[in-house]
């Protein structure tokens, strides 16, 4: 007989003289554990074992795995449930902003320029201010910002901050010198230079393409804040239970997570997709070195159809409410993308593409279903990033042809404070038809588009669950006909995200054999109202056996 010490996380220590197991685990956690398996999805204790699953059950079936060296969290009656994935992230983007000037919820022009001072004063002269994640739609009567808000205040240093949908964003005017964009400067295509209606000159917010310029006059960021920067978005992401995230980057993000996995210094999984236009370069790295391991991988291009809606510049087939002689624009015409996606898709990578209003979304099906056809059947999970207003015709597609919607719930409950403005009732009615979609065997998979919403998966089961607008305006929910069960909302963001990505057969679920990835809630999930959910909280996360986060 040898006795047990056993670490419970909530109550101390506790002796208990039991045999030692044929295989003692190196962790156990009990709770009420939801394992996301559609047959018998409540369990209350997990064992695990290296970086695996050992055993999912009762607290006696599981407690007989028990050693002299098992530390055990025990999560009493609170949930435990897959570990969280998200599947559209701008990750080390995350990491930056959240080293940056914080705009998001600035609620005046008044407060956008006090901040944007305040951070101005703590920056050495000539460093670009970038980052921000402004909301005009805060602002009484919502008008764009300008540059002169800003000039007076940031007259050492080149400020590009950038709407929080990342599809337009304003520059000061240094950075427009720097630049070259001035009165005669044409936009590109795909793109808006806004110019003021009495003088012609650029009032300093740009869209889309036209905001290329400014990119290309920004210094390329070092290895050194590049990993800084990840290295903040880990924390983050491990705070608040993300055990794998799918980075729709560059490649100097991809530099980045290599460099980290070389460290051992990933915890979270990712997933790293690179722009679509250089899917001969991945096709190469693919061939040459493989697809990477269980803690990085590549094999993913990532598009663009459209805008925004924000901006609008998502491209719909009828006009803006309120601005009635635009639908929109495409950031790629429907020849070059074809040609990308055909490609990209014939040297066997994952091909994934951002499309917002209701033509960029029709436009983008048409062009997975031509490329499926010349190409032929295969697992190839097509991904429709955003697919965020669809025409009811439209809905049934995403089962028929397979293609994959990795879908924000943040978004529906941000975007409807003011979408009305933008749309009529028929065209939001098909606004994040997150229902319509599972009914019509969509393959969803759920993210936030960090940093554009926040990367929190609970807030996004709140909004999935309740759509609650953000405004308190849509207590019984926007558009409610489209709200899902809890279970359905948890498996878009666990197995759905693990399908997203291929890994299905590694994380999404909690079973033995699977990778231990798993969260450690505050509360019943499952046992509490609705409209409460976005008071949970993360008590632990677990990745691969191993807390990477625990609450003090």
């Amino acid at each position: 007989m040898r006795c047990t010490v056993i670490l419970l996380a909530t109550v101390g220590l506790l002796g208990a003289c039991r045999p030692a197991p044929e295989r003692p685990a190196d962790l156990i956690v009990f709770g009420r554990v939801w394992t996301g398996e559609s047959a018998g999805p409540e369990a209350r204790a997990i064992a695990i074992a290296g970086d695996r699953v050992l055993a999912v059950g009762s607290r006696r079936e599981v407690g007989r795995y028990r050693g002299a060296q098992t530390r055990v969290l025990d999560n009493d009656g609170a949930s435990v449930v897959p570990g969280f994935g998200d599947s559209h992230t701008h990750f080390v983007d995350g990491g930056f902003q959240l080293m940056s000037v914080d705009l998001r919820d600035a609620g005046s022009p008044a407060e956008f320029t006090r901040r944007i001072a305040d951070f101005a004063r703590r920056q050495p002269p000539g460093r670009w201010i970038t980052g921000g994640d402004w909301d005009h739609e805060l602002w009484p009567g919502a008008p764009l910002p300008r540059r002169e808000w800003i000039d007076s205040v940031t007259p050492n240093n080149p400020v590009f901050v950038s709407r929080l949908d990342g599809h337009m964003g304003l520059a000061n005017s240094v950075a427009l010198r720097l630049a070259r964009i001035a009165r005669g400067t044409r936009a590109p295509a795909g793109g808006e230079v806004v110019r003021d209606a009495a003088t012609g000159e650029p009032t300093g917010v740009l869209k889309d393409n036209a905001m290329d310029a400014i990119w290309g006059a920004i210094p390329e960021r070092t290895e050194a804040e590049l990993d800084s920067a990840l290295a903040t978005a880990l924390r983050h992401a491990a705070e608040l239970g993300v055990t794998t995230v799918h980075v729709m980057g560059s490649w100097g993000d991809l530099g980045a997570l290599k460099r980290a996995r070389a460290r051992s210094a990933l915890t979270a999984r990712v997933y790293a997709f690179v722009p679509i236009s250089t899917w001969r370069a991945l096709a190469d790295t693919v061939r040459a070195s493989g697809r990477g391991d269980e803690w990085l991988y590549w094999g993913g291009v990532k598009g663009f159809m459209d805008g925004s809606l924000g901006s609008t510049t998502a491209a719909f087939f009828d006009p803006y409410l309120d601005a009635p002689a635009s639908r929109g624009l495409f950031v790629n015409d429907s020849a070059t993308m074809l040609r990308w996606i055909a490609s990209a898709d014939s040297a066997g990578l994952q091909v994934a593409v951002h499309a917002i209003g209701d033509r960029a979304n029709a436009q983008l099906l048409d062009l997975y279903a031509e490329v499926a056809r010349r190409n032929g059947a295969r697992d190839r999970r097509f991904r429709d990033e955003h697919a965020q207003h669809l025409r009811a015709r439209d809905i049934a597609r995403f089962g028929q042809l397979g293609v994959m919607p990795a879908m924000q719930p943040y978004h529906a409950i941000d975007d409807g404070r003011w979408a009305w403005k933008r749309l009529d009732t028929l065209r939001l009615r098909g606004t994040y038809a997150f229902r319509s979609l599972v009914d019509a065997r969509a393959p969803l998979a759920f993210g936030s588009d960090w940093t554009v919403a926040p990367l929190s998966p609970v807030l996004g089961l709140y909004a999935a669950v309740t759509r609650r607008t953000t405004d308190g305006v849509n207590p019984g929910g926007w558009f409610p006909e489209e709200k899902l069960p809890l279970g359905d909302a948890l498996r878009a963001y666990t197995a759905g995200v693990a399908r997203a990505g291929f890994q299905e057969g590694r994380v999404g679920v909690l079973r033995p054999g699977m990778l231990a990835d798993l969260v450690l809630l505050d509360r019943d999930i499952f046992g509490m109202p609705a409209e409460s959910l976005n008071a949970v909280r993360v008590r632990a996360t677990v990745v691969g056996g191993r807390p990477v986060y625990e609450r003090r």
